[in-house]
C-alpha cells in the first residue's frame, strides 16, 4: 500500500521529535503492509516554516536512516500546507511542495484549520486549479464546520478538487461524528484515497489496513485497494523524491 499523508522526518512538525521513534513509525507501516510513504510535514505560517529544500534535506536524511537499519519502506516528500494566501506565493515562485501530478495537474495537499472552512478558500483552490495544480484536501472529514455540515465540502468537490480521508476516521478513533461524515463522503464518492496522517502517538500510527477494510464495507473490496494502492501509487509514481533516491 502507498501512504501519501503521513509525518515521519524527526524534529521537523508535531510528529515524531526523536530518530528513534520515527524508525518505529517506519518499522510499523512496513509491517502493517505499507511499501512506500510520501511524507508530509506541515507548513503553517509562523508555526512550522518548512520550506521545500528543508524538507527535501530531512527525506535524504531519514532514507539513508532507513538503508542503514535495512527498513524496506520508499521514501517521497511533499508537505501538507495550510491554507492561505501564503500558498499562492510558493505556487508562483514554484516552491510549492507537491506529492507528484495526475492528470496533468500537479497534486498538492492542502490542510484547513481544524475549527472551520476559511472564507475564501474554494477561490484560492480555484486559482490554484486555474495554474494546472489540483488540491487534495487533507482529512475533511475532521474539520468542525464539515462535521456539522457535510455539504460544506461540496463546492471543493464540484470545481476539482480530490478529497483524502484518514484511515482512521473510518475506524472511529476520532470520535462517532467524524466516522460518519467519513462514511457519507464515500457513499458520495467523493473520496479520492486514504492515508494514515501518521503522528508520533498510539492513536496516530501509519495505518492503512484497518481503514481500508472498513471503507469495503461501504464501497466494496475493489473500490477499496484503489483507495490505498492504485490512486495514490499512480501519484506516488511522479514525486521527485523518488527520483532522487534512484
Amino acid at each position: 500500500m502507498v501512504d501519501v499523508h503521513c509525518h515521519l522526518f524527526p524534529g521537523i512538525d508535531d510528529g515524531p521529535q526523536m530518530l528513534d521513534a520515527a524508525i518505529a513509525l517506519a518499522r510499523h507501516a512496513v509491517a502493517g503492509g505499507i511499501g512506500t510513504s510520501i511524507v508530509t510535514p506541515h507548513i503553517v505560517p509562523r508555526r512550522y516554516e518548512n520550506t521545500l529544500s528543508g524538507i527535501r534535506e530531512a527525506a535524504a536524511r531519514f532514507r539513508a536512516e532507513l538503508a542503514a537499519r535495512q527498513i524496506p519502506l520508499a521514501i517521497g516528500y511533499a508537505a501538507e500546507v495550510r491554507i492561505g494566501p501564503e500558498v499562492m506565493a510558493l505556487a508562483e515562485e514554484e516552491t510549492l511542495p507537491l506529492l507528484g501530478s495526475a492528470e496533468g495537474y500537479g497534486i498538492v495537499l492542502l490542510e484547513f484549520p481544524d475549527s472551520h472552512v476559511l472564507p475564501g478558500s474554494d477561490k484560492l483552490a480555484a486559482w490554484l486549479l486555474g495554474r494546472n495544480i489540483r488540491p487534495m484536501i487533507a482529512h475533511p472529514e475532521r474539520n468542525k464546520e464539515i462535521m456539522r455540515d457535510v455539504d460544506a465540502i461540496a463546492p471543493f468537490v464540484q470545481i476539482g478538487c480530490w478529497l483524502q480521508l484518514t484511515a482512521g476516521s473510518l475506524t472511529g478513533v476520532f470520535g462517532p461524528r467524524c466516522r460518519e461524515r467519513s462514511r457519507q463522503l464515500l457513499e458520495r464518492g467523493w473520496v479520492h484515497l486514504l492515508a494514515s496522517d501518521a503522528h508520533d502517538t498510539p492513536a496516530r500510527m501509519p495505518e492503512l489496513e484497518p481503514g481500508r477494510a472498513a471503507a469495503a464495507e461501504i464501497v466494496g473490496e475493489e473500490e477499496s485497494w484503489r483507495l490505498v494502492r492504485e490512486r495514490p501509487a499512480a501519484i506516488a509514481a511522479t514525486n521527485p523524491g523518488f527520483a532522487e533516491a534512484a
